[in-house]
């Protein structure tokens, strides 16, 4: 019995591998190791780029391969190759094996089985055909054109992916999944006089094309990019000190990802460079502060059937009214601490080991009216939107920029402000978290996250949330 997409056999039927042997051969490799897979792959993927007015890079990719891993203690073996044969599969395994060094242990437990398949076998980058697709690129150019006068340069992008895996372990026990994944971009610059501003708004997630087609959608993404340089466009520079900082629902989730989540995960924690290390079933924040990190949510970005070791996917609270309930799991670093895999283990391609990462990480939501929140504050910061920043995983400590943010004063939001930056340490941001809205959102479906050199998809998400006495750093003189 296999998992999702069980009528999925490509791997066997379009290559040069038998599959009984396949299975031998991880078998013989991971003999005497305590865990460890054979992770194959096949990936499609196409991008569009269209800029002022004509499309300007158009890609298609395909690729195939595989990864072995071999997992004995905290060491691990790991070879890949694009090449699907026998003769690879075993050159793989003399390299894996080099973590066995006189030492031998048992082969962990099988991950659990699930009858849940999140995505079907449908390829979306064949619905709709290549002449379509750019000309959506070219409506959405004229559309922002004739919106706003001021429009200076359009830029648009639509990537889609459709991903098929399949995992095979030393006792014959295997599982598959596909993962579609869709995205559409459009960024927009506004200008006045001598000033120039932009603004930018994405969508996507796991599933076909045709929802980024219909004009309710790809017109909104317009609007809201035109919507976030003109606010921009009357923006002064923000002020600076210590303040109250009220963030918006959605995408300022990105925050709690990187500020964090990552030091929720079970690797840093395994070797206690994370501020959470140590610290489970105490409290790390405040009261009715509860975060989860969730992969089975509907065709989300961060959403799968299965991780890239073949543990399902859940739901895993990690603080629950500001009190620490748990660690993002992948297989070793769980083993190695006594707890269970949460279905986090992930990789960016067959080319790399897997490791522990967030899903689809939130908050979940309070009971204050988002009104009530901004009414609250006397002197302070709203930020609606982040950029770039940067996180130290030991201390905590964060630095980020704000893409749209407003002035607060008694009450009431007076002007948007450019060259906010908020800067503060993760834990101790938790602990300042005062209010929380009952208007929890999660990101449109842009979210990627980086750590180790790899790159995958992941989503982020939050309420309503204000914060005292954040650390703001600004360009008013």
């Amino acid at each position: 019995m296999t998992d999702a997409a069980s009528s999925l056999n490509f791997f066997f039927t379009d290559s040069d591998l038998d599959e009984k042997r396949t299975e031998t051969l991880v078998s013989e490799a991971l003999e005497g190791m305590e865990d460890g897979e054979l992770y194959l792959e096949s990936t499609q993927s196409e991008s569009f780029s269209f800029d002022d007015g004509r499309l300007k890079a158009a890609s298609f990719d395909s690729s195939q391969g595989f990864g072995l891993r071999a997992v004995l203690g905290d060491s691990t073996g790991y070879a890949h190759s694009n090449e699907l044969s026998e003769d690879a599969i075993k050159r793989a395994a003399n390299t894996v094996r080099a973590v066995k060094t006189g030492s031998s242990g048992s082969m962990s437990l099988a991950p659990a089985r699930t009858n849940k398949q999140l995505y079907t076998d449908e390829n979306p980058l064949l619905g709709i055909d290549f002449d379509r697709k750019v000309s959506l690129l070219g409506e959405i150019d004229a559309f922002a054109r004739a919106a706003d006068p001021r429009v200076r340069q359009v830029s648009a992008s639509l990537l889609g992916s459709w991903q098929a895996v399949e995992i095979i372990r030393a006792d014959g026990h295997r599982v598959r999944d596909i993962r579609p994944l869709v995205r559409l971009n459009v960024s927009v610059v506004l200008g006045e006089g001598d000033r120039q501003e932009s603004g930018f708004d994405g969508a996507g997630g796991r599933r076909d094309y045709d929802f980024l087609f219909g004009e309710d959608q790809w017109q909104a993404q317009v609007n809201e990019a035109i919507r976030q340089a003109s606010v921009n466009l009357e923006s002064v520079d923000a002020p600076a000190g210590e303040m109250t900082v009220v963030l918006g629902p959605g995408w300022p989730g990105v925050l709690l990802h990187e500020a964090v989540g990552h030091g929720l995960e079970g690797d840093f924690n395994r070797k206690k460079t994370s501020a959470f290390a140590g610290l489970l079933g105490e409290r790390v924040a405040a009261p009715g502060v509860t975060v989860v990190d969730d992969g089975t949510m509907d065709a989300r970005r961060g959403s799968l059937t299965i991780d890239d070791e073949g543990t399902p996917t859940e739901r895993t609270v990690l603080i629950e009214d500001g009190i620490l309930k748990g660690y993002m799991q992948d297989r070793l670093n769980a083993r190695l601490m006594g707890m269970k895999p949460t279905g986090n283990g992930r990789r960016q391609s067959f080319a790399h080991s897997p490791m522990p990462r967030m899903t689809n990480t939130f908050m979940l939501a309070g009971d204050k009216d988002p009104a009530e929140i901004l009414a609250s504050v006397e002197d302070g910061l709203y930020a609606v939107n982040f950029g770039g920043g940067q996180v130290d995983i030991t201390s905590g400590k964060f630095v980020f920029s704000c893409t749209e943010a407003y002035r607060v004063k008694g009450g009431k939001i007076l002007h948007p402000v450019k060259g906010a930056t908020l800067i503060g340490n993760g834990p101790d941001v938790l602990k300042r978290v005062s209010m929380i809205g009952n208007d929890l959102q999660i990101d449109h479906g842009v979210g990627s996250c980086g750590k180790g050199g790899q790159t995958v998809p992941a989503g982020v998400g939050q309420p309503t949330l204000r914060i005292d006495g954040l650390t703001v750093g600004g360009t008013a003189g």
